[in-house]
């Protein structure tokens, strides 16, 4: 096969990402991580004509490869353009989310020593939870410096006071594929387990629908406190989200 791999800026691969994008069947964890300019585009054409693209962390990750797109007319052939993106990209290690098929196969097909880096949700079940004690309000910017220390998400736009001080706060994320929101949340440390941030998720999926959004989240896969919690608020696990080391004898 005549195939070709070019490094080209991100406008020159938007209108294929917009067909990736269309094809996934929940939230893309790293959507806007090429728009960003956190990894590189790569365009491949094959006879000199475009068939689809890939993309490689250039932070955080690099020489991780995240994202790979081929036309269905050259899908057939993905194993060795993959290699060859591989070969010229020189990544070292590959990310594939489980509901995205295409990368998900070329990462079991080039991969070694897989890991789970995180669990996806997606929202299956609406919930009549109660809160506690207190109340979910709007958080003002002006009250943010009081508020507890946070040490996995940030302060949210909407929180939960009870007895004069905010014990939990969240929100979503919108810079993901439409139409979905990342919902997060996190609950001051001498107010965990009483049910706080499972009522807090179940209300701010509420504001993304009034919003037109789809509400998802992600969580660590050793994290059990927060996946109980989403759970418990009616979202559920739809994927993961995996590592692998590039194989060196592909």
């Amino acid at each position: 096969m005549d195939i070709q791999i070019r490094r080209v800026e991100y406008h020159e691969i938007a209108p294929l990402r917009d067909l990736y994008r269309q094809e996934a069947t929940g939230e893309i964890v790293h959507d806007s991580i090429l728009s960003r300019q956190l990894a590189d585009p790569y365009l491949i054409l094959v006879k000199g004509r475009i068939v689809g693209y890939a993309g490689v962390w250039n932070q955080y990750d690099p020489g991780q490869l995240m994202e790979y797109y081929l036309i269905p007319q050259v899908r057939a052939e993905a194993l060795p353009i993959f290699r060859e993106v591989l070969s010229f990209t020189q990544a070292t290690r590959l990310q594939a989310q489980t509901n995205m098929p295409l990368m998900l196969l070329m990462l079991y097909d080039c991969g070694i020593d897989i890991t789970c880096e995180a669990i996806l949700f997606e929202d299956a079940v609406t919930t009549t939870l109660t809160c506690p004690t207190g109340t979910f309000r709007p958080i003002a910017p002006d009250e943010t410096a009081a508020i507890f220390s946070h040490t996995r998400e940030p302060i949210g736009t909407h929180g939960i006071e009870s007895n004069g001080r905010i014990v939990a706060t969240g929100g979503y994320f919108t810079h993901y594929n439409p139409p979905y929101a990342d919902v997060y949340m996190e609950v001051s440390l001498d107010e965990r387990q009483q049910g706080y941030g499972s009522y807090l998720v179940q209300e701010v999926k509420r504001l993304a629908y009034e919003a037109g959004r789809k509400p998802a989240s992600r969580c660590n896969p050793d994290n059990i406190a927060s996946r109980r919690t989403l759970q418990k608020a009616g979202l559920l696990p739809c994927g993961c989200l995996l590592s692998a080391r590039v194989n060196p004898a592909i």
